[in-house]
């Protein structure tokens, strides 16, 4: 029987201008994937050909990382918008990733919101059906990166294929759901957790709640997701790895990670 895979991805290219955020040069040697901002929320030209030519020249997948139009607050703001100003950033945010991908070789493989707009979109209809309209209209091949809700039914709804990530280095709830960072144990700050639950995920499909009680995620894990402006970026990347490594789970990119599975049917 083959081991079991998953996707281990960062957001990276999250600088701009003469502000660092993250510490994605450390990052690298630790994911399968990336999740690259595209200039809305974080990153800037230089930033995004920079970040995108070393993925590709060390075999990361690339995948476009759109956001609100919100540099100042991170894109961890909501932006009163509308479906069509939703619709047409996300697909500004993804050709522009795109054309710095093709100069140099490389594809697309996903598409992940960032922030807020992917956190609303879990709940969002006017969202969720925003962002995969543009993802759909770009290029049906890309794999739409998300956690359960609203925003994975409007994708399946389209034909797209759904990425199930799990925050590694965030806390859930009873909910099977992430908790806010400002809640009591919402950010992890212990890496070698962040490694046991990474294998929890994959190997049992529970998680240990802030609450400490083992839930159920309701669907698989297939992308394991650190978050680059963690404080402990680093050494959550090294702990998680080696944590797959001794529990015999194999990092892999996410277009092989969901090539044998099956897509769950759509409720109702």
């Amino acid at each position: 029987m083959a081991p079991p895979t998953v996707a281990v991805v960062a957001d990276l290219g999250e600088s701009f201008g003469n502000y660092t955020i993250g510490d994605d040069e450390a990052l690298y040697s630790n994911v399968t994937s990336s999740n690259i901002a595209c200039g809305f929320h974080g990153g800037d030209p230089r930033v995004i050909d920079r970040t995108v030519a070393e993925c590709v020249a060390r075999g990361i997948e690339l995948g476009a990382h759109p956001g609100y139009p919100d540099l100042v607050g991170f894109g961890r703001r909501l932006i009163e918008a509308t479906e069509e100003e939703i619709r047409t950033d996300v697909l500004y945010q993804i050709g522009a990733l795109d054309a710095f991908a093709r100069a140099h070789g490389g594809t697309i493989s996903h598409v992940a919101p960032h922030g807020r707009m992917g956190s609303i979109a879990q709940t969002d209809r006017v969202h969720a059906r925003a962002i995969t309209d543009a993802v759909a209209a770009y290029d049906r091949d890309y794999i739409v990166v998300c956690q359960r809700g609203v925003l994975a039914e409007e994708a399946r709804k389209r034909d797209l294929k759904v990425g199930y990530v799990f925050l590694a280095d965030r806390g859930y709830g009873a909910d099977g759901m992430p908790v806010a960072r400002s809640h009591p144990g919402g950010l992890i700050h212990d890496p070698e957790l962040v490694g046991r639950r990474a294998v929890q995920v994959v190997t049992q499909g529970t998680v240990t709640s802030v609450d400490g009680e083992d839930v159920p995620l309701g669907h698989d894990a297939d992308v394991l997701l650190l978050h680059g402006d963690h404080p402990l970026v680093l050494d959550n990347g090294r702990a998680l790895r080696a944590a797959l490594d001794a529990a015999g789970v194999r990092a892999a990119g996410l277009v092989e990670v969901l090539a044998n599975k099956t897509q769950p049917a759509l409720e109702g």
